[in-house]
């Protein structure tokens, strides 16, 4: 029966696409069709609004082994013939919605984009951003999402080694779930998303299929309302275990030479994987929909395309091999069935029960092929101009009195203080190979088995300085990450990005998206860090506004042997403090204006991109001569915060008086960019300040064997102001 234009608009089609779609096809569509059409087009899977920008990201580097897009996840090379694997995407509607299953499925969905080339999952990361921490709501899904993500991760067995958390009053009704994996695999022993050779069978492995999830990337491309969790059967069931038995099963396949191409099933399922695979291998499908194993008794044709039930894969193997194949998966007891065939002619035919139920050209159906691309109208946000009306004078400058008085609330305010509640729930030392757990350092480390090298990883975005200005925000983002890398004592390699953004039709949002992936490219380009992949995610926004502009930057580095890693902590008492970077009269886009002083319109902080280059490679040349004990860069807070989590890791303490010439607040809690605070050891800062050759630093002080002095003036011991910074998050929910 032919399709309708109502019900392409009930799936999410304008009216134009529904047009579209009659051409592509010579005819009008049946339903079948045009469900495929409607989750393949959605922005989830097509990018239709975002592609023609992000193709504008710097895409190739020496060390980049596939192209951006190219593949389920970045490929990037890291020597002695080993690669690393790694991505980030976002699950937001979905834990918005079930927090605990949302979030569950994000982590089990990142994993599969790993494994799925062929490379083992060993580290684990996400980026978290609830509203405001006192609403019930906040405490609710933070609970859910935390939990979800540690019983995933912990079920599954790949260590989550790092992470951040926001909390902004903009993300209360739409909360951010980025998850990152990243995983390792022998140079020339991955699989490739692709499908060819005729006759070679398809097979379907993993969980059988069910009608969770269904829509699933239609439900992601709207936005958030108070008639939402009617969608709940969008939201997607995870079970770690069967996916940890699919990844050991994936794992026995690599360098086999048994199949021609593998990918994941996440947003579209059976209609993406079969789609993309066709399209990439310029062939095309035949698919008996009545060979997939399923949970549910007479599931409908459409129903069984679009839904994204979990833990499964497509996998073309070459024929003759199927019995080999089958005694894999068998093996680990999960689900190998053949579902079809690979044609010549590149189309897909979904059959049940021997009657053809859609009849579609791959490559019409996916980016980079029909899909269709949109360029949509952007200005410049009203308030961007009120940003720059801001005068610091307008704000007092604070007594010593006062300073202190500031500093405890920074320190228990939840975007600085401790996360250890919701660390604390997930497995960091699974797998033995972090070495952050007791050695905190900026990135989380982690070594590589089998080698010297070690991964410096992290992921970063202060949303806020995005939304100040979305140019200089998507630059601090980028550097952010690098800087956190450098800090570690790793060489940032490439990035992968979760792009977190509002409705694309809002032209105020549509133009904070396309300048801060202006500053992400340039930022990439100056440090040579290019894009390997990841994820939109528009609408996120719901009658309460858009969430703040939030792309995510996943970074990963290497450091060539374990012995170049630095730590953030303080090592003795003694020890002399510097502040690499210039002082700057300025408190623009900080906690300390935005919470304490409640002024939500600023200029975002300082920020100079050759300033940044510079301060990187001064920290490398310092970590690799030995002349430095500690590092960690100025973020949030200031230079108090980050003087006090260097301090707390070994109850030392700190006095300090610096000369900075500039206003105390600004001095203290100000979060300019582009400044590191290091330790040296007494005995080598003469040949520590030689090292500078005139690059801009300041003597701060000394370390301290607990107590904590600030302009003279005692501040208390750091046991005090630790049980703050420690529980502060805790006792918000128990209230």
């Amino acid at each position: 029966m032919e399709a309708t234009l109502e019900q392409a608009r009930q799936l999410g089609l304008l009216e134009s696409e529904f047009e579209q779609i009659k051409q592509v096809l010579g005819r009008t569509p049946d339903f079948n069709e045009l469900a495929i059409y409607s989750v393949m087009w959605s922005e989830h899977c097509s990018y239709k609004n975002s592609i023609k920008y992000l193709k504008k990201l710097p895409r190739e580097g020496s060390r980049l082994l596939v192209k951006a897009g190219e593949e389920n996840a970045g490929l990037v090379d890291i020597g002695d013939g080993l690669a690393v694997v790694f991505k980030i995407e976002s699950h937001n509607h979905p834990s918005a919605i079930e927090p605990f299953q949302g979030a569950a499925t994000g982590v089990g969905g990142i994993h599969r984009d790993i494994f799925t080339m062929g490379a083992r999952p060993i580290a684990a990361l996400n980026s978290l951003r609830f509203g405001n921490l006192s609403h019930p709501k906040t405490k609710h899904l933070l609970k859910g999402i935390v939990s979800g993500i540690g019983h995933y991760g912990n079920c599954f067995g790949v260590p989550t080694v790092a992470g951040e958390v926001y909390f902004e009053d903009c993300y209360q009704t739409n909360p951010l779930v980025n998850a990152m994996s990243v995983g390792i695999v022998q140079v020339g022993q991955t699989f490739s998303a692709t499908s060819y050779g005729e006759g070679n069978p398809v097979f379907i492995v993993g969980a059988a299929t069910g009608k969770d999830g269904i829509g699933g990337a239609s439900f992601a491309s709207a936005d958030i309302s108070e008639d939402s969790a009617e969608q709940l059967p969008a939201v997607q069931v995870g079970d770690p275990f069967e996916e940890k038995k699919l990844l050991e099963a994936c794992m026995e396949l690599v360098g086999k030479d048994l199949i021609i191409g593998m990918q994941d099933m996440g947003a579209a399922g059976i209609s993406c994987s079969t789609s993309e695979m066709s399209a990439k291998g310029e062939h095309g499908m035949n698919i008996n929909l009545d060979k997939v194993p399923t949970r549910q008794e007479n599931m409908k044709a459409w129903e069984m395309l679009l839904s994204e039930s979990q833990e499964r894969m497509l996998i073309v193997v070459k024929k003759g091999y199927e019995k080999e194949v089958e005694a894999i998966f068998q093996k680990w007891d999960i689900h190998c069935a053949q579902i079809g065939e690979v044609t010549k002619e590149p189309r897909l035919k979904y059959y049940l029960n021997g009657e053809l139920q859609a009849d579609v050209p791959a490559e019409s159906l996916v980016l980079g092929g029909g899909a269709p691309v949109y360029d949509r109208e952007y200005k410049e946000p009203a308030y961007l101009a009120e940003t720059q009306k801001f005068d610091p004078a307008s704000v007092n400058i604070p007594d010593d009195m006062q300073l202190k008085v500031f500093a405890e609330q920074l320190t228990r305010l939840p975007n600085i203080a401790s996360k250890r509640w919701i660390y604390e729930q997930y497995d960091s030392m699974v797998g033995a190979a972090n070495a952050s757990t007791n050695a905190p350092s900026d990135a989380a480390i982690v070594r590589i088995h089998g080698s010297e090298k070690g991964l410096a990883m992290t992921v970063d975005c202060n949303s806020r300085y995005v939304y100040l200005n979305p140019y200089v925000g998507g630059m601090i983002a980028v550097c952010e990450a690098a800087r956190n890398i450098v800090c570690s004592g790793g060489q940032p390699v490439a990035i992968t990005n979760c792009l977190n953004f509002g409705n694309p039709y809002n032209p105020e949002v549509y133009y904070q998206f396309v300048h801060a992936l202006r500053g992400m490219s340039d930022a990439c380009l100056k440090l040579d860090t290019p894009v390997t992949g990841g994820n939109v995610s528009f609408y996120n926004q719901s009658e309460d506004g858009p969430v703040y502009p939030t792309p995510t930057i996943g970074m990963v580095g290497v450091l060539d042997n374990m012995g170049q890693a630095m730590t953030l902590d303080f090592k003795a008492s003694g020890d002399v403090i510097y502040m690499l970077g210039a002082c700057r009269d300025d408190i623009n886009g900080s906690e300390y204006l935005f919470k304490l002083k409640g002024v939500t319109l600023s200029p975002a902080p300082h920020f100079n991109l050759e300033e940044e280059f510079a301060l990187q490679q001064k920290v490398t040349e310092l970590i690799r001569s030995k002349a430095i004990h500690s590092a960690h860069d100025i973020s949030e807070g200031g230079m108090f915060i980050t003087l006090l989590e260097s301090a707390m890791v070994r109850n030392l303490g700190f006095d300090i008086n610096p000369e900075c010439g500039v206003r105390p607040d600004a001095c203290l809690f100000g979060e300019a960019q582009s400044r590191v605070i290091v330790s040296v050891a007494p005995e080598k800062a003469e040949a520590f300040e030689q090292l500078l050759n005139g690059f801009p630093a300041l003597k701060l002080g000394t370390v301290t064997e607990g107590n904590i002095r600030v302009f003279t003036r005692d501040w208390g011991g750091v046991s005090g102001w630790k049980t703050k910074y420690d529980t502060a998050i805790e006792q918000e929910l128990t209230v």
